[in-house]
């Protein structure tokens, strides 16, 4: 069939052959100066998309921009989000920290995979999801949308959904950059210095440019004095420069864009979603001669080039029965399965803790105020409208039929805590909701003066085209499971006030624990909770997570032994906050140095409650028979075997140091891991593999990289500090230029 649209003549000339880009400019060529303008943002009335976005409309279709209708170019559309598609009905999968957990890379790509196939059900085409903003502090509301503290493992992780998403879609690789803190994400200004931007902030990033993303979404902070909307040093300069990155640049959602002629100028292509801040500047600009045609040429030729190179306007729309279909329900619930991690498992009268062995007839007793919840994480930009969610209630009563389960919060304190003493066991779910983190969304001083830069009113034809839009894509969700903080469809969110657990949440445990010594806690948060005040009042500590729509399921496999635990953590758990860097939520301006998470704890000599990497399981793993190979890539090899009387899976994890660096470096650091699954008694010899740029220190005089010479050490161990640890040494007897 002959193409009918210059569009379309451009897509059957790219899967000839012919350069995306080369074909893009031709087509932008052919545009308009109006149409190359209209380009530039999401092509939404402010107006009619504010009121629409905040009665539904964000969970309701897909956000569209670049649309040009007599070139018949179909524009790309936007829809997030990190834990499945937000449009409609969909699939909630456990949020990305808790995936962090699983250090799984092919199981991520398989979530990505089937986020993209949900997607298609709903004509979107870019995914907003890869969100992999480092976790400076568990105290930031969004940790729950990255997956961890560490620049290694947050980037596989991240590479993982993007080759699974991008099998459907395009996907965004978000917030660039230094952007983990909610509450102040509008008027913060981040200092940072060359090291620690290249070394602790960036390398998750270029991982996952260097796996060949689609589009990449500014943050709303500044960093270094400049907001990263028309930050040329991390534009220009690093991420098209330095990197080589290909796609388009899209704003972070209303108020993304201060300055529309800076951003344009910095290497900013697509102001989302509406026609909002840049528009008019822009138009008065080229009037004036301060700006090129050429120059909008450029950020438009990137978007179509980027949508070509996809195949955007070809791309299959998938069936509806895509969605909530029993693989990807399965898929969910095997995600929560690996991703929850056992913390503590003492033993109660002589008997561990867990798995738990249950005569039938025994007597459950279930406390806590989350136990009941659905409860699946944030409720901003990334909430999943998920139909029936599983509970822990739900969830441990269909794998404990057999067994009284007793959850009654209507019963006074005295009364419960008579119920925990006559129990054969109690599990208190506690931790935290959409209330007391997650994206904030609430007003903030730092945007009253960009109201100002808003149009009064709207373009009738505009508002026109979008309302016919609304009304021909609506996907709809039951507002029941929109659980509402105000008057609006998303919860306020923001940063943690602290990151103990709330006082009622600690008395609940400690009562518990007072009358009935098998008490079990299992934590629902998005990253770490301080526990010291409590934990050695009980003898198992379960880290479940935001788990998705099958989260109770994975909870009971968990607790009965049905399923072995294999989560290990993607973040430390210090003893106390103080060991942690410096967080207020309210800051106008904050440096950001080198150490954060484990590396700072190392640094101070302080110890961790639980350390990166760490995890429990009901079997037992050793390593043995360490080597090392050094050709292009440093590869590591050992033997895993499983010396428990159950089947299981641990984390091979390689770390490197140099003790007599010329700079402060990490003691360890990250630079392998693999996840390996071995059945009770089995040995599996074990690869993994690292290249030398995860040694390199950057240079910044030349503003490039080198390894340093000396006597490398590299630990084979399952956590971070593990006394276990194998040591393998590699001397580099001349330092590297790379």
């Amino acid at each position: 069939m002959r193409p009918t649209t210059p569009f379309q003549s451009a897509l059957e000339k790219v899967n000839n052959g012919t350069k995306p880009e080369v074909v893009a400019a031709e087509l932008v060529a052919s545009m308009t100066i109006d149409e190359k303008i209209n380009c530039l943002d999401g092509a939404v009335p402010f107006w009619v998309g504010i009121k629409d976005i905040t009665t539904g409309g964000y969970h309701s279709r897909p956000f569209r921009a670049a649309k040009v209708e007599r070139l018949g170019i179909p524009g790309f559309h936007f829809s997030d989000g990190p834990r499945g598609v937000v449009v409609g009905e969909a699939t909630a999968f456990p949020v990305s920290m808790a995936r962090g957990a699983t250090f799984d890379p092919e199981l991520e790509e398989r979530v990505g995979d089937a986020i993209g196939k949900e997607l298609r059900t709903i004509g979107a085409d870019l995914y907003g999801g890869i969100c992999v903003n480092l976790l400076r502090h568990p105290a930031w509301g969004r940790a729950q949308e990255t997956y961890g503290e560490d620049p290694h493992h947050v980037g596989e992780m991240g590479a993982g959904l993007t080759r699974g998403a991008q099998r459907h879609v395009m996907a965004t690789l978000k917030h660039f950059a230094l952007n983990s803190m909610e509450n102040a994400r509008f008027g913060v200004d981040v200092t940072v210095d060359e090291r620690t931007l290249h070394e602790v902030y960036l390398p998750h990033f270029k991982r996952i440019v260097d796996e060949g993303v689609a589009c990449v979404m500014t943050a709303y902070n500044s960093v270094n004095g400049e907001w990263c909307s028309q930050n040329e040093a991390l534009l220009a300069e690093i991420l098209r420069g330095e990197w080589g990155f290909a796609g388009f640049v899209i704003s972070d959602w209303i108020f993304g864009v201060r300055d529309g002629v800076k951003s344009l100028q910095a290497g900013l292509d697509v102001e989302m979603p509406y026609r909002m801040i840049r528009n008019a500047p822009i138009v008065a600009a080229l009037t004036e001669g301060l700006i090129t045609e050429e120059l909008v040429a450029s950020a438009v030729t990137r978007t179509i080039a980027t949508m070509l190179k996809f195949n955007v306007g070809k791309l299959p729309l998938l069936d509806r029965s895509v969605v909530l279909c029993k693989e990807h329900l399965v898929l969910s619930q095997e995600v929560a399965e690996k991703s929850m991690v056992l913390l503590k498992n003492d033993s109660v009268s002589g008997d561990k803790s867990l798995p738990l062995e249950l005569k039938s007839g025994s007597k459950i007793a279930i406390f806590g105020r989350l136990a009941a919840a659905r409860n699946i994480g944030d409720g901003g930009s990334s909430d999943v409208m998920a139909p029936n969610v599983v509970t822990p209630l739900v969830g441990i009563r269909e794998h404990f039929s057999n067994c009284e389960v007793v959850y009654d919060p209507g019963l006074s304190f005295e009364e419960q805590m008579q119920v925990a003493k006559k129990s054969d066991v109690a599990i208190v779910v506690v931790g935290y909701t959409k209330e007391e983190e997650g994206e904030f969304i609430g007003d903030s001083e730092d945007t009253v003066d960009m109201v100002k830069q808003i149009p009064r009113q709207d373009d009738p034809v505009l508002a026109g085209e979008y309302e016919k839009y609304m009304r021909d894509n609506h996907y709809f969700a039951p507002d029941e499971l929109r659980i509402k903080s105000r008057n609006g469809t998303f919860s306020i969110g923001g940063d943690r006030d602290s990151i103990r657990l709330l006082d009622e949440d600690v008395q609940m445990i400690r009562a518990v624990a007072k009358v009935q010594p098998r008490t079990i806690v299992v934590i629902v948060a998005g990253s770490a909770v301080v526990m010291s005040e409590w934990i050695n009042d009980v003898p198992a500590v379960l880290m479940s997570w935001y788990s998705g729509i099958n989260g109770g399921r994975a909870l009971a496999n968990i607790l009965s032994g049905a399923v072995n635990p294999s989560g290990r953590l993607p973040f430390v758990i210090p003893k106390d906050e103080s060991h942690l860097p410096f967080f207020d939520r309210n800051a106008k301006k904050i440096t950001y140095d080198y150490w954060h998470g484990q590396w700072k704890l190392d640094r101070d000599g302080n110890t961790a409650m639980f350390p990166f990497g760490f995890g429990c399981s009901y079997t037992q793993f050793s390593i043995s028979s360490p080597e090392i190979e050094t050709t292009e890539l440093i590869k590591f090899r050992c033997e895993v075997s499983n010396t428990g009387s159950l089947d299981g899976a641990t984390v091979v994890q390689v770390y490197a140091g140099l003790k007599d660096s010329e700079v402060e470096r990490p003691k360890r650091r990250l630079v392998a891991f693999k996840r390996v699954v071995l059945r009770a008694g089995e040995t599996k010899q074990v690869e993994c593999q690292t290249s030398l740029q995860s040694l390199a220190t950057r240079n910044t005089k030349t503003h490039s990289w080198f390894v340093e010479d000396g006597l490398w050490n590299f630990e084979i161990a399952q956590f971070s500090g593990d006394p276990m640890a194998l040591l393998l040494e590699f001397s580099i007897r001349k330092r590297i230029d790379l």
